[in-house]
């Protein structure tokens, strides 16, 4: 067997807790930490680099400021503290690092910064929200949410195939310990938090699930029932590196005189399981130079279409991936009768993708299509994370994280 989230900040949407962008003109919204674009944005609270980027449709300067904001566990604001508790220098600083896009059909202007820098730096751990704010209008244009841990506890987190449902078919078990390590723990139900996430996604999230074990320097979870996840599907994916002609997942590539068309492969149902290596919905901006990829990749029109065995009355089918942080109707596919088929256009900038397709039901729960399947073969990043808060202390702090590969 293997083993091994001015105004409110847009609710998280689709099936990850992630940033999302509200204004029509600026796409493409990156958050690393170190430039592992494969992890979730959570970094250390010492030596580890958040990049934030993030383009504007257009050559002309807009004067943005970024505003950052502690948070609980849950994301309500935090208001037990102060801004001096967290921050280390001034807030409401703007973001001078930007440069326009070269030799593009579409113009845009590219923006980044980085945390900690010369002006601020953060001194607690924590959930944090980073808005980004047009100075001119006064208007949030996107919204950055993302972890800092301290790593104070121990977590121990593996995954078996050998489930109490099944044995090698469809599930996933997670198995996690957490320590201590000399922290104070009197009351773990009212002290101690934890979630495990499968791909950073907050749709399935198991949260605050009962320990089978309880002792005076930790907590363990084995074999527990609420901890199984289904395995799911390998993530779709292509790459635009060329405008030119198609590449890897590309059926072809088309000028329409204005925009570049892409038009992946036409997916289908995929009933049985096949190993192909994907991103788990995370996305990489490049093009076939690789050189200066961040002001030299162009845009282009995406097409996606899907067939599956049925047409869903009453639910809809988007698109997802850790990219897909624009407005909820952006990845919604229409449904086309002729040929039975669902439909998206995206724009996006060129690079690597990875995505997969979720019902939307009327109650606004997502889910994985049917047709899609879930095997326990299937390779998932689990996340674990560990909050605390000790007696009389004001916050909620993140404590411990861990993240495994199940492959």
């Amino acid at each position: 067997m293997k083993k091994f989230l001015i105004a409110i900040c847009m609710l998280p949407l689709l099936g990850h807790a992630k940033s999302t962008i509200s204004a029509p003109n600026v796409k493409t919204l990156q958050v690393v930490v170190n430039n592992d674009w494969l992890s979730p944005p959570i970094m250390r609270l010492q030596g580890d680099v958040l990049h934030v980027a993030f383009d504007e449709l257009s050559h002309d300067y807009h004067r943005y400021v970024y505003r950052l904001e502690h948070c609980e566990f849950d994301w309500t604001p935090s208001e037990d503290i102060f801004e001096s508790d967290w921050l280390q220098g001034f807030n409401d600083n703007p973001i001078e690092d930007y440069e326009n896009s070269l030799n593009t059909t579409v113009l845009y202007t590219h923006y980044q910064l980085q945390i900690p820098n010369e002006r601020c730096r953060l001194r607690m751990s924590g959930n944090y929200r980073l808005r980004i704010i047009d100075e001119d209008t006064d208007e949030e244009v996107a919204c950055v949410e993302f972890k800092v841990v301290e790593p104070l506890m121990n977590v121990g987190l593996s995954v078996s195939n050998n489930t109490d449902l099944d044995v090698n078919k469809r599930y996933q078990q997670v198995a996690m310990t957490v320590r201590y390590n000399g922290m104070r723990v009197t009351n773990p139900d009212e002290q101690v938090k934890t979630l495990v996430m499968q791909n950073g996604r907050e749709d399935n999230m198991k949260q605050d699930i009962r320990p089978n074990y309880t002792t005076t320097d930790a907590l363990r979870w084995e074999h527990n029932r609420d901890l199984i996840f289904e395995g799911g599907n390998e993530y779709h994916k292509f790459e635009v590196l060329d405008v030119s002609h198609p590449t890897l997942g590309i059926d072809r590539i088309t000028w329409d005189g204005k925009h570049y068309q892409a038009y992946p492969f036409v997916n289908t149902p995929r009933r049985n399981y096949l190993y192909d290596e994907d991103a788990d919905g995370a996305f990489y901006i490049r093009n076939s130079d690789n050189v200066e990829n961040e002001r030299t990749c162009d845009y282009v029109y995406v097409n996606y279409k899907l067939q599956p065995a049925q047409h869903y009355e009453g639910a809809s089918v988007i698109v997802d991936g850790l990219w897909t942080t624009e407005h909820a109707d952006t990845y919604h596919m229409s449904y086309d009768e002729s040929d039975h088929s669902y439909n998206a256009t995206i724009l996006q900038k060129q690079g690597y993708y990875s995505y997969q397709y979720l019902l939307k039901d009327l109650d606004g729960t997502t889910h994985a299509l049917p047709e899609e399947g879930s095997f326990a073969e299937t390779e998932n990043r689990y996340q674990a994370l560990v909050y605390y808060k000790g007696t009389g202390e004001r916050t909620w702090r993140l404590v411990g994280y861990q993240q495994i590969v199940f492959k």
